[in-house]
């Protein structure tokens, strides 16, 4: 199961929670748990693909190798052949340290493009986890402070809460800013 996949399933697990008035939902501790089991499960997967692309670095570099191998023998055995010829070992060698030279650059940019593409996988992981966690606990501060609220003082709890909703609006607009950056 993809990353994606079982965030979508925790996106989905959150808002089918039971609404409670402010905005406020309760979500199974138990289903959030097994969603973040399922995540830690999937993230060698994501991994696992970005590994495959540096692999990938690697074999064409070995090819690049080899086919600069195949030149050289080649050009020593036109070399033992015709043996005032120095000039195409010369250009042979050349052309294999270009292709070598060449091989390994296209190497180095898969790997860059497959660390960047882990990093940018797991920041996005990150960020969403965070999100999740961040509302959940609110959730949970939010019943906590309910009960522990006198029944009495309803004006008291109403500010309360609107103060809550008006940080959790800044907390989600300076993630959003952090994102955007």
């Amino acid at each position: 199961m993809s990353v994606y996949r079982v965030i979508d399933k925790l996106e989905a697990s959150v808002k089918q929670g039971t609404v409670l008035p402010l905005g406020y939902r309760i979500v199974s501790e138990e289903k959030l748990l097994e969603l973040i089991e399922k995540l830690r499960a999937s993230l060698p997967e994501e991994v696992g693909r970005a590994r495959t692309i540096a692999k990938n670095g690697d074999r064409l570099v070995r090819e690049a190798q080899e086919k600069a191998q195949a030149i050289v023998a080649e050009a020593s055995s036109v070399s033992s052949a015709q043996i005032d010829d120095n000039e195409i070992v010369r250009r042979a060698r050349a052309t294999a340290e270009i292709v070598l030279k060449e091989a390994e650059q296209k190497a180095a940019r898969v790997r860059e493009g497959a660390d960047a593409y882990a990093a940018q996988v797991l920041t996005d992981l990150d960020v969403r986890l965070s999100s999740a966690l961040g509302s959940v606990k609110k959730g949970i501060e939010a019943l906590a402070a309910s009960k522990a609220a006198p029944e009495g003082s309803l004006a008291d709890a109403a500010a309360k809460s609107k103060r809550a909703a008006f940080d959790a609006q800044q907390h989600d607009n300076e993630t959003a800013e952090l994102e955007s950056v």
